[in-house]
């Protein structure tokens, strides 16, 4: 299973990229672009070749995001692994879409074996293509991870550059998005105003918008907002039956969550595996900030 075009460039890197160098790069560089669907992707595909996660950072990422073991490696993690090359990807000069501002619309794993702290993985980075979304531009990222050459686990993830969209370049005009229908609540999680600090130690992943209130000011937010990839990740963590081998999860993220936040979470069981539902706010008005489901057997 792959989504690259053919004859993308291979680039094996000898580590990860640190993060915010990275971060800071793409702001620098995505000043004057002009984002377009039209517009090619970088052919380059990143490669870490051997990557090892070891048993303490897996622990410390499960504790932070809700998991009750690291074995198997939580779902999510390797997305936290390969985030440094997709960040790589898009902060170059010549990736269309400006980093800044860039906002996590959704993301589907496909989980093919399980996955443990003690594997060694190679783990592949690459844009998949543009296409145009009714508020801008969107970029499609895989990553992909293999064991001895073996396919064991994927990512698709679409970012969002959001501008005016041209009449000509708008995508058809589609019906209204349904009104999320209401599931059950099962939880009720009370969220710390530094979940993003301790999400960020756990990830690397040091965006101003979730670590402090003034950081997040400065950029648009009244306050910290959590991670997407916290929200996706703690849902995850009850959605997967505890033993499931196989399976495939997606969400689409909806709203963000300011800090600090109480939210439930709402889930009912499918014919095929589950859907389920991150909310907040009284039951009565409950905004919907994530909604996913899980298949499994994938």
């Amino acid at each position: 299973m792959t989504d690259m075009a053919p004859g993308a460039a291979r680039v094996d890197l000898p580590r990860a990229p640190r993060l915010l160098p990275v971060l800071a790069k793409g702001v620098l560089t995505g000043f004057g672009k002009r984002p377009r669907a039209d517009a090619g992707v970088p052919r380059t595909r990143l490669v870490l070749p051997a990557v090892r996660v070891g048993l303490g950072r897996a622990a410390s990422y499960a504790r932070v995001c809700g998991f009750q073991a690291t074995e198997p490696l939580p779902v999510t993690y390797p997305h936290v692994l390969g985030f440094p090359l997709a960040a790589r990807l898009m902060s170059a000069r010549e990736f269309p879409l400006p980093m800044l501002g860039l906002v996590h619309t959704g993301i589907e794993i496909t989980q093919y074996v399980p996955l443990h702290p003690a594997d060694t993985l190679e783990l592949t980075v690459f844009a998949s293509g543009l296409r145009a979304h009714r508020r801008g531009t969107e970029v499609v990222m895989i990553t992909e991870a293999r064991r001895a050459g073996a396919l064991v686990w994927h990512d698709r993830s679409g970012y969002l550059a959001r501008h005016r969209m041209p009449e000509s370049a708008a995508p058809p005009e589609q019906e209204p998005e349904p009104e999320p229908r209401s599931l059950p609540v099962r939880a009720t999680w009370r969220l710390p105003a530094d979940l993003g600090r301790r999400h960020a130690a756990v990830s690397g992943d040091y965006n101003p918008i979730h670590l402090h209130a003034l950081t997040a000011r400065a950029l648009g937010f009244p306050r910290a907002i959590a991670h997407g990839m916290w929200t996706f990740a703690r849902c995850a963590a009850e959605a997967v039956p505890p033993g499931t081998p196989a399976f495939r999860i997606s969400a689409g993220f909806r709203a963000p969550v300011l800090l600090p936040a109480t939210v439930s979470y709402a889930y009912e069981t499918t014919r095929t595996g589950g859907s389920f539902q991150l909310l907040g706010g009284p039951d009565d008005r409950a905004r919907v900030h994530l909604e996913g489901q899980v298949e499994t057997g994938a």
